[in-house]
């Protein structure tokens, strides 16, 4: 059996440490090529440097090195690369970034490689692979996961407060009332005094368990996770056309009608105040009791239940469209333009986005890969461990997804975001606040 290679995992690694693992390098006169891989995800780690063993013993030329990084260090470590041109051959990339990358001229187009080696773009999930094409109409990776969103919540405060696993899969909203859902989190709120929200002597400003919680104002990713589903269920969508728009809609009233009602949730203290969340981790809040509901992604879902929580999920409500809603996200790998090495960084990328790799990255189901029959081994291995997740394969089932909204500024956009909508969501400024900060946004493409 061959001998496994050494492999340097950086985590949060010196930043000088980046020229070293930067563009590829021979191993010696007629040795294999290393190829620097990064990522920031430790949970998918396991499954990629599975990937790379068997890419190994199918391409012996090649040498697989990781580079991991955690998220905020990983970003300011790859733009630091990109300046230095020491940035790693392929690096996992996430649509916040790409359109930077891409405008910049600082990944490779894809085109002309998945046209030699035929590579059938039509096994991913529907819209995936047009999110990673340039405004050139280039295309600049593979798919090799998407996510949904879907609702966390504990099933022991469910089962004291009376409400069925069918009413939490039934749910509906709308920004006037909030619907059965808005119900449900008022019932699930819990004052010191053990009174709930939607009964009399009800003490908002002494809460010892929220409905749901607040993470953060939703500014740092077009509220993938916080807002946008049911923004979305209204009919909305964040840009004029998707991807490369030029005109944001956040100025738009059922856009502004969802934000009142989400702030709303706070003044009657069914939710956390601004304060009371920030910088404090959903997850351990949903573990601690201290919430009985966090909204979040798929990718969460193995932190989720990797605790003592006897954990459950539902579907987003249904909204006044008639219908349930996700923002549609996925990952892909990108090739560094400066690699001094792009056909054997091509070859591991083609690898990432193969029905093999994607199989083993199922298996260890941390995400669910971006090609269709990997995701459904992926849904199956969630199953064997009695974690039922259809409520966010719903979602691609029935046609409810939102994709990303990819635009030209993406630093700018969200600065600008961020700053608003954490203006609105800690009290400093009325909700209308944010159909000014549409047309600073959109200022942007003039």
């Amino acid at each position: 059996m061959r001998t496994k290679r050494l492999r340097v995992v950086a985590a949060g690694a010196a930043v000088a440490g980046l020229t070293l693992a930067g563009c590829g390098e021979v191993t010696g006169a007629g040795g294999p090529t290393t190829i620097t891989y990064a990522l920031w995800d430790t949970n998918q780690l396991p499954a990629y440097q599975e990937c790379a063993e068997d890419f190994e013993r199918a391409n012996p030329d090649i040498d697989i090195r990781f580079d991991q990084r955690g998220w905020d260090f990983y970003w300011s470590t790859l733009a630091l690369g990109m300046v230095s041109e020491s940035a790693p051959d392929v690096f996992t990339d996430h649509l916040t970034r790409f359109p930077d990358w891409v405008t910049r001229e600082q990944i490779l187009p894809l085109d002309e490689y998945i046209e030699r080696d035929n590579v059938d773009l039509s096994v991913y999930q529907d819209g995936l692979a047009d999110l990673w094409m340039g405004p050139d109409g280039k295309r600049y990776g593979l798919p090799k996961d998407f996510d949904a969103v879907a609702i966390f919540y504990n099933k022991d405060m469910l089962a004291e407060a009376g409400i069925t696993e069918d009413q939490m899969n039934n749910l509906t909203w709308n920004p006037d009332d909030g619907g059965s859902y808005e119900d449900v989190i008022a019932h699930l709120t819990v004052d010191a005094n053990g009174v709930r929200g939607d009964e009399p002597g009800f003490d908002k400003n002494n809460v010892e368990t929220y409905g749901l919680w607040m993470e953060e104002s939703g500014g740092t990713s077009h509220g993938q996770t916080q807002w946008s589903m049911y923004a979305a269920s209204t009919g909305w969508l964040p840009t004029d056309t998707n991807p490369w728009g030029t005109s944001y809609n956040y100025g738009d009233q059922e856009f502004l009608d969802t934000i009142a009602w989400w702030r709303g949730l706070v003044d009657k203290g069914y939710m956390p105040s601004w304060e009371a969340q920030e910088g404090v981790n959903w997850a351990d809040q949903l573990a601690a009791g201290n919430t009985a509901m966090a909204t979040n992604g798929s990718w969460m879902t193995g932190t989720v239940f990797g605790t003592d929580l006897n954990a459950g999920i539902a579907p987003t409500p249904v909204g006044p469209s008639g219908e349930r809603a996700s923002m549609f996200n996925g990952l892909s790998d990108s090739i560094y333009a400066g690699t001094e090495h792009p056909e054997e960084s091509w070859r591991w990328v083609k690898y990432l986005g193969s029905l093999e790799c994607q199989q083993v990255v199922a298996e260890h189901h941390v995400v669910f890969p971006a090609i269709t029959e990997a995701a459904e081994v992926a849904e199956q291995a969630f199953a064997d461990e009695g974690i039922d997740v259809s409520p966010f394969m719903t979602h691609v089932e029935n046609d409810t997804t939102m994709l990303f909204p990819v635009t030209e500024h993406p630093a700018d956009v969200i600065t600008t975001l961020t700053a608003g909508m954490e203006a609105v969501m800690s009290g400093q400024r009325p909700v209308d606040s944010l159909v000014g900060m549409n047309r600073e946004l959109n200022r942007l493409f003039d």
